[in-house]
């Protein structure tokens, strides 16, 4: 039983940590920094965010607020030398269609570099895969109304900083009206290691079977993977079938043949379960779910449980479907490329790979029930990590028809 010395124990515990825990981190919000350290914007009305001289056309009354560039030209949203952190951009632009949110793309260099550590489409990188637009909220990136973009994520640099946006669509095209604005910090940085942020992007209009689809290359190095955003159009042949199966697959610091980190399903790593719809929640998410278009476009960031490399990392999803055995002989019947992996008959896990490399589903000996198999959609993925280093050695990005073409019309 507790008694009164009891009860004001724990409520002295109870105030304790709040006090504690408030005070905390209510410092980050109230406490200056050590000086010099300057907070800037860039934007059109003073794009080398320079001290004293932001609005200073059309006598301060708003007049540089958007700037027009066409197919073959680029637009830099920061180019500045020293060292800081980039803690917000926003931006809009007029022509928000899949094609145009394809065709342009993002890219950020570092310290000097040639290369850049991001080139990544425009709508793949601000969180939706697919180049869609719809309205949400997640950790890093958000779309209040369906007609901006957000992204939240700190970018340190050491001695340099450069952002630009590349329009690849074609010159005939009508020019992309851009509204944007860049805030950073500049500060007086010590030459510690750093961690500089990256982003890459890749699509396999046709998955093969039985290979994994690459989220992320290995790359060599240290950092922390953030996350991903992935979009998925489905296969005609394989009709309404689920095709969600897939399993998350992260191989760590030397792993070869098999990974250390693995899920148990698509839907699953994202946090839901059973099929997804569409929710939007700060370390997860599924934007798109349309299964008459079959496209599905959806993200997990690894907030809550990072995902650290000191060496190497590779990240990939399986491209696994699943149906009842029955439907699945009839997509076979019907010419779909596919291949049984394992059928659930609610008694235990039939693993038809340990049976055979080519499973027959005609075979009288195998029981009835949902039944795995391997298929081959139209995938594409936006990878977010850290790295020790402000280049990276990965694939350039695709030029803009592979990036373009057969983009899903959503019902």
């Amino acid at each position: 039983m507790i008694n009164n010395f009891d009860n004001i124990r724990i409520l002295v515990f109870v105030l304790f940590f709040f006090s504690t825990f408030f005070t905390a981190r209510g410092q980050e919000l109230y406490e200056l920094p050590e000086p010099p350290v300057e907070t800037k914007w860039t934007s059109f009305e003073n794009p080398n965010a320079e001290k004293g001289a932001g609005a200073k056309e059309n006598k301060g009354a708003k007049g540089h607020a958007f700037d027009r560039f066409k197919g073959g030209e680029s637009i830099d949203l920061i180019n500045i030398e020293g060292s800081g952190v980039i803690q917000r951009i926003w931006l809009t632009i007029n022509d928000r269609s899949p094609e145009t949110l394809r065709a342009l793309k993002i890219q950020m260099f570092w310290d000097g570099e040639e290369k850049p550590a991001v080139s990544v489409p425009l709508g793949d990188f601000f969180g939706i895969g697919l180049g869609q637009k719809v309205p949400f909220e997640s950790k890093f990136f958000s779309d209040p109304e369906g007609r901006s973009f957000n992204c939240s994520l700190p970018m340190p640099f050491k001695k340099a900083a450069h952002i630009r946006i590349k329009n690849d669509l074609d010159s005939t095209a009508n020019p992309v009206t851009l509204f944007y604005d860049v805030n950073f910090v500049q500060k007086q940085r010590e030459q510690e290691e750093l961690l500089y942020f990256h982003a890459y992007w890749s699509r396999d209009p046709k998955t093969q079977l039985q290979k994994d689809f690459v989220i992320l290359p290995r790359i060599n190095g240290k950092g922390r993977f953030l996350g991903t955003n992935i979009g998925v159009v489905t296969g005609e042949k394989y009709e309404d079938t689920w095709w969600g199966e897939g399993e998350v697959k992260i191989y760590l610091d030397g792993d070869s043949e098999y990974p250390s980190l693995v899920g148990s399903g698509t839907e699953d790593y994202v946090g839901t379960a059973y099929g997804q719809g569409t929710y939007d929640h700060m370390h997860q998410g599924s934007l798109i779910a349309d299964p008459k278009a079959g496209a599905f476009a959806f993200y997990r960031y690894h907030v809550p449980d990072p995902v650290y490399f000191y060496d190497d990392i590779k990240v990939t999803i399986q491209q696994i479907g699943g149906a009842p055995k029955k439907k699945v002989k009839e997509m076979i019947t019907k010419g779909a490329e596919l291949i049984p992996v394992s059928i659930d008959h609610g008694k235990g896990f039939t693993k038809l790979l340990e049976l055979s490399d080519s499973p027959d589903l005609d075979d009288p000996d195998l029981p009835d029930g949902w039944t795995n198999f391997y298929r081959r959609d139209d995938v594409s993925a936006t990878a977010y990590f850290y790295l020790n280093k402000p280049t990276n050695e990965l694939p350039a990005l695709p030029e803009p028809g592979k990036r373009i073409k057969d983009l899903p019309e959503l019902n």
